[in-house]
């Protein structure tokens, strides 16, 4: 007797019985959130760890100071506090996701606001020109670092430490000792210290939401139509229903009057906050939709295997040196807009400190390979809610720095315990 199976019933067949079809059948909203757990029990902890101690923050804050740290004005203030520190962590994510380090972006992004402030004071020119040869300034600086670093193979600590001293003293003899230069400049002040109008802030707030939403659902389509892995589309709603809901309520809350006086009104989006958002969605979607960004996941993951791949690592490590001090320019800019002014000290300090803690917090790996643009936003957020929150509660400064350094301190336990986990599990 004939046991033939038609050739097309027979495709059929294989297809339902392979690997691929299985996870096609049985990935459900259960099976999906045990593939989660699974994940987090391998050691890829990814953005949690910062949202747990967010809102963490949030509660004890709420607590110790209840009348005045979800005021809308703090809130808004927070979000400010937050802008340089989150812009210059994202540029550092870059830089860490290939395995380096650059300690000289913090001062980089002081000389390239003094170079800002320079040319609008001094030399007379308008504030677009000012920008540009201030980002151009970052953008020199990182490719001289990445060159040295990737030619020349010079360890980057080193050459980011040496670029770290010079730059405070070109820094210092552009403003001179002692000196500072005042930012006037209507549009560079209102960066951080001006509101969107609040029908605008409203209507970015609903674009952004119905953007994202489009964005995940049109992926999740092409996905299930491909026969590929994808969430379960319930998980996919809610995540969608979670961003638009922050993002609607961040908008409301910014919409409130916070003036002191009855006589005035002040409301709206600080425009800083739209110039993060614009630079989170360009870094997301170069790390994760570009063959760039999946080039600099390789190279941080094994810089030899990914050359033997035939991916140019000499122009990746250059290139995210570049991208560092660019984003780094354009926080020092943020930080003289808020201030209204640059100092010699602009940069130096605690900044880079700061910075590198926020991108090590939010989930990004100091040992490559490890990270997303979005880990700077929920790192700077940490980072500004513990000098906030400590600050209305009239912490010491010392009490401040021993805190923010064993957040860190924590962030880099669990990272490095998150990769030899991850190691023991063959991930």
């Amino acid at each position: 007797m004939s046991t033939d199976i038609p050739e097309g019933k027979e495709t059929a067949l294989k297809l339902a019985d392979s690997d691929f079809a299985t996870d096609r059948r049985e990935h459900d909203v259960k099976s999906a959130v045990l593939d989660y757990w699974n994940r987090l029990k391998a050691g890829e902890l990814g953005a949690l760890p910062a949202l747990i101690g967010l809102a963490s923050l949030f509660v004890l804050f709420t607590f110790l100071k209840p009348d005045t740290f979800l005021s809308t004005g703090n809130i808004a203030n927070l979000s400010t506090q937050a802008l340089p520190i989150t812009i210059l962590a994202m540029g550092l994510v870059f830089v860490l996701l290939v395995g380096e380090i650059d300690l000289s972006a913090g001062v980089a992004s002081g000389l390239c606001a003094a170079l800002m402030a320079k040319l609008l004071v001094e030399g007379g020119q308008p504030w677009y020109v000012a920008v540009i040869s201030a980002i151009a300034a970052g953008i020199i600086i990182g490719t001289a670092i990445g060159w040295l670093v990737a030619i020349l193979r010079i360890p980057s600590f080193v050459v980011s430490l040496a670029f770290f001293l010079g730059l405070q003293g070109i820094t210092l003899w552009l403003i001179g000792e002692g000196g500072t230069v005042p930012v006037r400049d209507e549009v560079i002040v209102a960066l951080a210290t001006r509101n969107m109008p609040i029908w605008l802030g409203w209507t970015l707030a609903v674009a952004c939401a119905v953007g994202y939403t489009a964005t995940q659902l049109l992926r999740w389509q092409r996905q299930h139509a491909r026969h590929l892995h994808s969430k379960p589309i319930e998980l996919v709603l809610i995540q969608c229903g979670v961003v638009a809901a922050v993002l609607l309520g961040a908008t409301y809350v910014l919409s409130l009057d916070r003036a002191a006086s009855p006589l005035i009104e002040l409301a709206g989006i600080p425009w800083g906050v739209p110039l993060v958002g614009t630079l989170l969605i360009v870094c997301t979607f170069i790390l994760g939709r570009t063959s760039f960004g999946r080039h600099i996941y390789a190279v941080g993951g094994n810089a030899e295997a990914a050359r033997r791949a035939g991916i140019n690592v000499v122009r990746i490590r250059i290139s995210v040196f570049m991208i560092g001090s660019g984003l780094a320019a354009i926080s020092g800019i943020l930080a003289a807009s808020r201030l209204n002014s640059v100092a010699v000290s602009a940069g130096a300090g605690n900044t880079l400190l700061y910075a590198v803690g926020a991108a090590v917090i939010g989930g990004t790996s100091l040992f490559g390979g490890r990270g997303k643009a979005r880990d700077a936003v929920f790192g700077g957020l940490v980072i500004a809610t513990i000098e906030n929150g400590l600050g209305l509660l009239g912490t010491k400064a010392y009490l401040s720095f021993l805190i923010t350094g064993v957040v860190l301190l924590l962030a880099a336990s669990m990272d490095a315990l998150a990769r030899r986990r991850r190691s023991n599990v063959g991930r």
